[in-house]
């Protein structure tokens, strides 16, 4: 028997650094993993200890012989890895100890998501150590709570790990907190030996074509915010009377966004998504969502995983038009002599494998087009269509436009082409990257020299790319570094003390919510959700959380 790695693993490692054969890769120290879509067992290396299973976070690893029907296509593609990767059991490096000197050292880390937390485990480890998280909203967690979909439960379970390190005595939330508002970042570096920004990335990338502000028009962040229950976007109106939605880009948000809207609403009402965007989907008539894609199968940007799932939905079709999934010569070679990467090999079965069904009698479906671009949205007071062009391989096998184009009728367009980070008051910041300007984590000038005492990790260092598990890798980077620092004596020495921040942002108009304001809302999401039987019932507005963390009731919405 051997064990499998399914849909929803994390990347995180954690069962990387228990396996006793190394059977799990690609490992944090292999230059795959930066862009692995998900981590693989060896069936011929895997002795069947068990030891990934009780330490994966996300229940994501199970026996070959436990597996369901829809998950036995992951016995192939964790195979599938080790025909073209070459790895070697045994022992993997250890991470050296540490010893830090007695005196304190204090941290504030801004930003709750994955990256900040991971940042934090490394950093309350030490006894000496205290660590600050400062977070704009009532509740930690980020994107974990904000944008993972809501039918990944799994996905979600993570949490658990975030919550065991902040029940450490070196831990304090300061959530409901705004840096840049409420605090300064030179306040902070006052009453700090180290900043860490882990803020993430918070705005959109544009499609930058005529008819994007039309009604109609919303980023793939926005609406991903609304079913999730973001408090900034619980208000939004999401529009859903149409028959068809386009979808532009098809990364896994955009597979998420599809799946949101063509699941049937009564699936969804076991999870934790919004009761607001709950009660719009279940009045909703779109039947169709196109997920457009400029070049090949062979560069979707989503996780195959995802792509999986995808076609796993009750009562949707999935629907690919076999004139879609064109190659450029050297990938159709490479792909048919079986020298193609497995995870691009696996894009372009499973796309063809879904191309071949028959067609379906499901009465909603989802279609990708690849090969397309999107030129412009029409649509007067509304947007009406997506304008496309029918995109070629030239001679090179290079993705360039053709000359037929077409018009995609839709009555909404969601944009999801990728995150941007935003500048943070007195850092450096590079715009075409949109990240912190950084080395290896340690915050740098224009002229590459370090900032002593300022850090960053997640999105805001690396630009809006991998998943959870790359924030664990990137922030117990930042972490190491900033231990580095710490021994080396280059920390600045705080010139006031942190005593005084809870004060501080109070004057200036806060109520910070700490560890116990926090449980206190939770406990009340997971009340609220048992009588449903739901993982929990989110609130949504902000006044609500802040009155449930004081012990007091929620306005609730006749209230407001």
């Amino acid at each position: 028997m051997t064990y499998v790695i399914t849909r929803p693993c994390c990347n995180d490692s954690s069962c990387v650094t228990v396996c006793p054969v190394n059977c799990i890769h690609p490992t944090p120290e292999e230059p795959e993993f930066a862009t692995a879509e998900m981590l693989y067992i060896d069936p011929d290396t895997c002795i069947d200890c068990a030891a990934c299973v009780d330490a994966c976070p996300v229940d994501a690893i199970f026996a070959d012989d436990e597996l369901e029907e829809h998950q036995e296509p992951f016995l192939q593609i964790n195979a599938d890895y080790y025909r073209d990767h070459d790895v070697t059991a045994g022992e993997l490096p250890t991470v050296k100890a540490v010893k830090l000197p007695d005196q304190p050292l204090d941290v504030a880390v801004v930003g709750a998501g994955p990256a900040a937390f991971y940042a934090a485990e490394e950093l309350v480890r030490h006894s000496s150590v205290q660590v600050d998280v400062y977070d704009r909203l009532p509740t930690p967690y980020g994107l974990v709570r904000a944008g993972v979909a809501p039918d990944h439960a799994a996905t979600k379970g993570v949490d658990r790990t975030f919550a065991s390190t902040a029940r450490k005595r070196n831990f304090r939330y300061l959530l409901d907190v705004t840096v840049g508002e409420h605090i300064t970042h030179d306040e902070l570096a006052e009453r700090y030996h180290a900043v860490i920004y882990a803020s993430g990335a918070a705005t959109d990338k544009r499609l930058g074509i005529d008819g994007e502000e039309l009604p109609g028009v919303l980023s793939a962040t926005d609406l991903v915010a609304w079913y999730n229950g973001h408090p900034e976007h619980a208000g939004d109106r999401v529009d859903l009377s149409c028959e068809r939605v386009v979808i532009i880009g098809n990364g896994n948000v955009a597979l998420d966004a599809a799946r949101v809207l063509l699941t049937d609403p009564e699936e969804l009402a076991a999870t934790d998504i919004a009761d607001h965007a709950l009660a719009v989907l279940r009045d909703s008539a779109v039947r169709e969502v196109t997920i457009v894609a400029r070049r090949s199968v062979a560069h979707g940007a989503y996780t195959n995983s995802e792509f999986l799932a995808i076609g796993q939905v009750d009562g949707v079709d999935v629907v690919i038009d076999q004139a879609d999934l064109a190659l450029d010569a050297a990938t159709e070679s490479a792909f048919d002599s079986g020298d193609l990467d497995s995870t691009v090999a696996t894009k372009i079965r499973l796309a063809r494998e879904y191309a071949a069904r028959p067609a379906g009698g499901a009465d909603r479906r989802v279609v990708f087009r690849y090969l397309t671009t999107p030129i412009r949205i029409d649509g007067d007071d509304r947007v009406t269509g997506v304008r496309c062009v029918r995109n070629r391989f030239d001679e090179s096998g290079a993705v360039v436009p053709g000359d037929e184009s077409f018009v995609l009728e839709a009555g909404a367009v969601v944009r999801s082409i990728g995150y941007r980070g935003e500048p943070v008051a007195g850092l450096p910041f590079d715009e075409q990257r949109s990240v912190v300007l950084n080395d290896h984590g340690r915050v740098t000038g224009d002229d590459g020299d370090r900032l002593p005492g300022l850090y960053v990790a997640g999105w805001l260092k690396r630009g809006a790319t991998g998943g959870i598990g790359s924030n664990r890798f990137c922030g117990q980077e930042t972490a190491r570094m900033l231990i580095d620092d710490h021994l080396a004596g280059t920390l600045p020495a705080p010139s006031r003390s942190r005593e005084d921040v809870v004060e501080l942002v109070s004057g200036r108009g806060a109520t910070p919510i700490d560890a116990d304001g926090w449980q206190r809302i939770d406990q009340a999401e997971r009340q609220a959700g048992r009588s449903q039987g739901r993982p929990r019932v989110k609130m949504v507005s902000a006044q609500d959380m802040r009155s449930v963390a004081l012990g007091m009731p929620a306005m609730g919405p006749a209230d407001h």
